[in-house]
């Protein structure tokens, strides 16, 4: 089915949409609450067109993107392609001014630590991402504000007072600051201008003045269209927990023969999802749902134990989870509503993931235990072909997260 037109992820999303405006094609199996569907014919790419497609891509290429059948029907060489000419040609403008903690800095870890490396990555002259650097602001095609919503939070930030203010003031006085120095904003309206964020207050910032950021990229981990998110011109990102001491979390899947848990979620009981989860499933033995692990436990191995991993909403629809089970090799289940999935203008989130909406989270042993053994198996490979996608390199590497 098609979905509305929307944004993918950092650099090479950014410029597949510039160059390409495609219109995306979404999640063929997830229909979530307002989305606008339209019917599409049901034809896939034949097995044998996949396979004659990737002989004719480069042996580096491959090592990479190892199958097309987790792209979107006809995305996959269109991809490929795409992110060629990106390298060849696409440019990004890192405004200069500021100064550090505030801007030109960020976390390097945790949940945030997303907006740190990507900033790192734009202003590193040794990163492999400098290629997409513009020696002067005419040849870019993009303009990006190098701020840190985290770091801006933790500065102004007053304990136990909940206020956005001096987080959005801050903000807003940097962008009004370079809009008014420089003339590029005033060109296209802000429409080749963006940030990026992963704090759940970022999208905050552009609510209150929505006539200027009316074409104001917004890349956000808080990809929430029930809150303002816009899919037809923001940018979903993934949220990663970033270790402290490595840039990705440990490898600790087990075989599938190995795999004892049917289904496994270990989180905080916040918000009405999570609450929802919690309601109908803390005694179920093959749904296993924890607030609190044991002190025994390992979370990541437990994630490596399992077939089904739940990936429910909290406070916001934003989470690690997804990640995390993905790079356990664990199935995700999204349980989350009017959630804007990352890179969905060229994945199809159906391959390699289950989406279950909040009202049937009372349903979801009897959806999962729907799916065929022959399916499930479907799922895992295509967990296995996208987790190069959502994996963390520095300096970044072709088609990892970053160059997504």
């Amino acid at each position: 089915m098609f979905r509305k037109k929307r944004r993918g992820t950092l650099t090479g999303i950014v410029w597949r949409r510039l160059r390409m405006g495609w219109p995306e094609l979404g999640p063929q199996s997830v229909k979530q609450p307002g989305t606008v569907v339209l019917p599409m014919r049901k034809k896939r790419l034949s097995f044998q067109g996949v396979r004659f497609t990737e002989t004719h891509m480069h042996s580096n290429t491959m090592k990479y993107v190892n199958t097309l059948l987790i792209y979107l029907k006809f995305c996959g060489v269109m991809f490929y392609r795409s992110h060629k000419e990106m390298i060849k040609r696409f440019k990004i403008w890192t405004y200069k001014e500021g100064e550090p903690p505030l801007v030109h800095q960020g976390p390097m870890s945790y949940f945030y630590g997303i907006e740190g490396h990507f900033i790192q990555e734009m202003e590193d002259g040794m990163s492999s991402i400098s290629k997409f650097l513009a020696s002067h602001p005419n040849e870019a095609q993009v303009f990006f504000f190098p701020f840190s919503a985290v770091k801006m939070r933790l500065t102004f930030y007053e304990p136990k007072v909940f206020d956005h203010v001096y987080l959005n003031r801050v903000a807003l006085d940097y962008i009004n600051m370079l809009v008014h120095k420089h003339p590029f904003w005033n060109r296209s309206r802000g429409a080749d201008h963006f940030m990026l964020s992963c704090h759940d207050w970022a999208p905050d910032i552009t609510r209150h003045n929505p006539k200027m950021f009316k074409n104001f990229i917004r890349a956000l981990c808080n990809a929430n269209t029930s809150e303002g998110f816009q899919p037809m011109r923001d940018v979903p990102i993934p949220e990663v927990n970033i270790p402290s001491t490595q840039l990705n979390q440990p490898r600790l899947g087990l075989p599938l023969g190995q795999r004892q848990i049917f289904a496994f979620f270990a989180g905080g009981n916040h918000g009405h999802v999570r609450n929802y989860l919690f309601e109908n499933w803390n005694k179920d033995e093959e749904i296993q749902v924890h607030e609190y692990l044991p002190k025994h436990q390992n979370y990541f191995q437990m994630l490596g134990k399992s077939k089904f991993c739940l990936c429910p909403s909290g406070y916001e629809v934003a989470s690690s989870r997804i990640v995390e089970a993905i790079l356990a090799e664990c199935v995700p289940v999204i349980v989350k509503d009017s959630y804007s999935f990352p890179f969905s203008d060229v994945l199809d989130w159906s391959q390699f993931s289950v989406y279950v909406p909040a009202a049937k989270i009372p349903e979801i042993k009897t959806i999962l235990k729907r799916i065929s053994l022959e399916k499930y198996l479907e799922l895992v490979e295509g967990v296995k072909s996208v987790k190069w996608h959502f994996t963390f390199n520095r300096p970044a590497k072709p088609f990892d997260i970053i160059h997504m």
